[in-house]
């Protein structure tokens, strides 16, 4: 203090008249916001700006914005705002324009169902779009409400007989062209700010469906008249339109709500009217029926499913529903409504969604009559591609060979989730060489679709097709393909190389061996990939593996079938122990046991003699029992440890070179204390070399 020239004094008592302020202050701030109830200014043309301010300032605290639509619900602050705007639009005053955007905007942003109710009754909510084309970001005023009244028409194909219905339609599309429209964009931190809205908007569509579903009379007069033959053709589209709104709007419904939706169109005569409308020959008309089947199929596919099945014991072939389906995307390629037929096709043969009880297996019985009714139909456009000699003219065409390439997909995804039925089709029709003849050159747009339904039937290991791939040497079109590409580094390329080591990694020996014994010529020329000579190396592997069991097989040695290894006979002897009774010395017989060599496992024991003992006037050996048994037992040990090895001697060769060593592991096993008067030795007979090898073995 003294450095700046101040009084300490001084600055105590101010100090001391800060804490006080602060503490106010502190006090102040305390209170909760809950307990500061918003209050509102006078509802006044000349007090917008102070209105903006307060309803913004209110945006910033969640419990401020309860409080704040508590406020405008409680005072009728709505309706009178509509009131200045009125004023402001006949002055044309664009300021307070503009300010009443921005405060309609922020009660937007409250998010609250019960305001929603207030503006988007009749009364206002055209005033409400009118305020909200005063964007102060545009510099002309956006004509939203001339839009909905002049440009937007409504039209009533049906008469409705419940009044309420009607302001329900009207109201949800002027809401969700608000939400769509006029509404602004919410930032990625404002992804909720407008959920009531949409609430709204589904709950709107969810009543509008229970309405038109409980309404027998409507129902009844829009499948009767989309079924007359006399209808005009602008009259048949605008109900199969309305037809079509009716379904997207059930997507409100939960999912144990759609079902019974559908099943109570279908008691009306659904399918039946779907296959009047798909037989028109006005694209306009049949594709929005396709959208209503496929929206049918998405709900329940079941029940689409049962109805073609019984259809087929009534109705020719050509007349059947998915033959009509396929007549529609094979005759008008690149059609608007080809992606969702195929998409249709799918879902209808997914086994995953077909269901299974104890009366009927619905995979089995659909795809039975799928594959004998309607697949024939299906691969058309493959026999148009690949036969004739219009074929080239045929897939030059951009939408033949998008639908060609349509039609390989959902034969891929046949092989893919079917077994028996599509490989007896594919292998009864030749389906799959016709497939691999777009692996020419000037199929080349076609030639990776058609590769990739091949690279499945691979992918799935299975010898009854790779039997069939050898028979007819089918792999010839893909290695062709391959070789005349060149070196280019494209996709053919590398989808080539992919199946080939798919192949060798999985270790496909039919096909590895059916490749390199084939074609492995021409892929060798390609120097510059490896997988050509790891895929030779992996058959020479297999064919010095199918020698050597041929080998084993063709000789006397045992072959343990359950664990694929050689088991030796239990009589196999070592080579050294060969060796060792080959070259046994007659004369060493008579030399005592430590005075001889004993050859175990390559191993030269010399043993001693011990020093003796005297006991009870008799010499006695002190060598250890161990010492003396270890050297016999080695032997034995020895004999027994070689069991497991295959026989490579005659059995009468082994003997005979076996009795000396025998006749000295009997010496060896003789007692090691002779006493005088022990003479039972003596008292038997001698024993010839046949029967010690029989006494020793016993």
């Amino acid at each position: 203090c003294q450095v700046q020239g101040k009084d300490p004094q001084t600055t105590t008592i101010t100090q001391e008249m800060d804490n006080e302020e602060n503490e106010e202050e502190e006090r102040f701030e305390d209170i909760p916001d809950a307990a500061m109830p918003i209050d509102l200014p006078p509802c006044e043309l000349s007090r917008l700006f102070e209105i903006r301010e307060v309803i913004e300032g209110a945006m910033n605290s969640p419990i401020r914005r309860e409080r704040l639509a508590v406020a405008l619900q409680s005072e009728n602050y709505i309706p009178q705002l509509i009131e200045i705007f009125h004023v402001c639009e006949d002055l044309e005053n664009t300021e307070d324009l503009h300010m009443l955007f921005d405060i309609f905007k922020s009660i937007f942003m409250l998010n609250k169902n019960a305001i929603f109710e207030i503006m988007f009754t009749e009364d206002y909510i055209f005033e409400v779009l009118g305020i909200l084309e005063y964007d102060p970001s545009l510099s002309e005023p956006a004509g939203h409400r001339q839009f909905i009244r002049d440009r937007a028409q409504f039209k009533e194909c049906i008469p409705f007989t419940t009044p309420t219905l009607l302001d329900k339609i009207h109201q949800t599309y002027r809401v969700q062209y608000i939400q769509d429209i006029v509404s602004p964009t919410p930032s990625v931190f404002e992804d909720n700010m407008l959920s009531t809205l949409s609430s709204f908007i589904f709950l709107n569509k969810a009543d509008i469906v229970s309405m038109l579903q409980e309404d027998e009379i409507f129902l009844t007069k829009l499948f009767q008249q989309l079924q007359d033959e006399n209808l005009d053709i602008a009259r048949r589209i605008d109900l199969a339109c309305l037809l079509r709104e009716f379904c997207n709007f059930s997507n409100t419904l939960q999912e144990q709500g759609r079902t019974p939706f559908l099943s109570s169109l279908a008691n009306k005569r659904l399918f039946p009217t779907l296959e009047f409308l798909l037989a028109i020959d006005v694209e306009e008309i049949w594709s929005v029926a396709a959208d209503i089947l496929s929206f049918a199929t998405d709900t329940n596919p079941s029940l689409v499913r049962d109805f073609m099945v019984q259809e087929a014991t009534s109705h020719d072939e050509d007349a059947l529903l998915v033959n009509i389906v396929i007549e529609r995307v094979v005759n008008h390629p690149g059609c608007n409504a080809e992606g969702t037929l195929f998409q249709l096709l799918r879902t209808l043969i997914d086994p995953e969604n077909m269901h299974r009880s104890l009366n009927r297996l619905e995979k089995s019985e659909f795809l039975q009559f799928f594959y004998k009714n309607a697949m024939h139909r299906l691969t058309e456009p493959i026999i148009l591609a690949t036969h004739g000699t219009e074929c080239l003219k045929y897939v030059s065409r951009t939408e033949n060979s998008s639908l060609v390439a349509n039609v390989l997909d959902v034969l891929s995804f046949a092989v893919e989730n079917h077994t028996y039925h599509v490989k007896n089709y594919i292998l009864s029709k030749e389906i799959l060489q016709k497939v691999l003849l777009l692996m020419n050159p000037r199929y080349s747009f076609l030639a990776l679709n058609a590769l990739k339904f091949f690279r499945k039937i691979v992918g799935l290991k299975d010898e009854f097709y790779n039997r069939y791939i050898i028979k007819f040497d089918l792999m010839s079109f893909v290695i062709d393909a391959f070789v005349k590409n060149g070196l280019k580094h494209n996709m053919m390329n590398s989808a080539v190389l992919e199946l080939l080591e798919f192949i060798k990694s999985e270790d496909i020996k039919t096909l590895i061996k059916y490749v390199c014994e084939k074609h492995i010529t021409k892929l060798l020329t390609v120097e510059q990939c490896s997988t050509f000579k790891a895929l030779r190396t992996k058959f020479e592997q297999q064919l010095e593996r199918e020698t050597t069991k041929k080998d084993t097989m063709a000789g006397p040695k045992n072959f343990d079938s359950a664990n694929n290894r050689f088991r030796r006979d239990a009589r196999d002897l070592d080579e050294n122990e060969e060796n060792y009774f080959n070259d046994e010395d007659p004369s060493d017989m008579n030399k005592p046991l430590y005075n001889s060599p004993l050859v175990v496992q390559n191993k030269v024991l010399d043993t001693k003699p011990p020093p003796n003992k005297v006991i009870n006037n008799e010499k006695v050996m002190t060598t250890p029992l161990e010492k003396v048994i270890t050297p016999t037992d080695k032997v034995i040990t020895s004999i027994n440890s070689n069991l497991d090895k295959v026989i490579t001697t005659p059995l009468d060769k082994v003997m005979s070179s076996s009795l000396p060593a025998l006749d000295k592991v009997i010496s060896a096993s003789s007692p090691l204390v002779d006493y005088a008067d022990d003479s039972d030795e003596e008292d038997e007979p001698p024993l010839n070399k046949r029967q010690k090898v029989s006494s020793t073995v016993t």
